[in-house]
């Protein structure tokens, strides 16, 4: 029973140091070319350590439960194993596909309304409030006509990063 609970630490073990030395196997095997893409992810710290960690607690737990002995164990903590490594490897998958939408570009700050923070002058800079994907930003902005804190406007143009040129909504 103690090699199928080392079995069982060691893998959770090795699940702890894949979150430190995440893809580490994986590069290990990027210069052969003859396994390149073969395996993709099936050698996974986390999928070893989902295999060799139920392995060893399904079989532990067959073997104290009953009287299967050192074979009888391996047999039933394989499969389960196997599974757990299985359902570790799509789980990962599924979390790498999980692509969030494309970051906000400069140009996405075009026609976004917003209101000043700092008042601004005439052809000078103030600072406006706008939400860009649901997110406050404040940017530094330009106006050709005097623009009175609290206003709202329309941003027209991007001029740098984090300037803009504004105009008031007419209302």
């Amino acid at each position: 029973m103690a090699w199928f609970l080392g079995l069982g630490i060691a893998g959770v073990v090795l699940l702890v140091l894949s979150f430190v030395l995440d893809g580490v196997l994986e590069g290990l095997l990027d210069g052969i070319s003859v396994v390149d893409g073969l395996l993709d992810g099936l050698l996974s710290l986390p999928v070893i350590a989902g295999f060799l960690s139920m392995l060893g607690f399904s079989g532990a737990l067959a073997l104290g439960t009953t009287g299967l002995g050192a074979v009888g164990a391996t047999v039933i903590g394989v499969p389960a194993g196997v599974l757990t490594g299985w359902l570790a490897y799509r789980l990962s998958r599924a979390l790498m596909r999980d692509y969030s939408g494309a970051a906000p570009r400069d140009d996405d700050l075009i026609g976004v309304s917003g209101s000043v923070v700092t008042a601004i002058p005439a052809d000078g800079y103030g600072e406006v409030l706008v939400r860009l994907a649901g997110q406050p930003v404040k940017l530094a902005a330009k106006s050709p006509v005097a623009v009175a804190r609290g206003a709202e406007v329309w941003v027209e143009q991007t001029l740098s990063q984090s300037a803009v040129s504004v105009r008031p909504v007419e209302r």
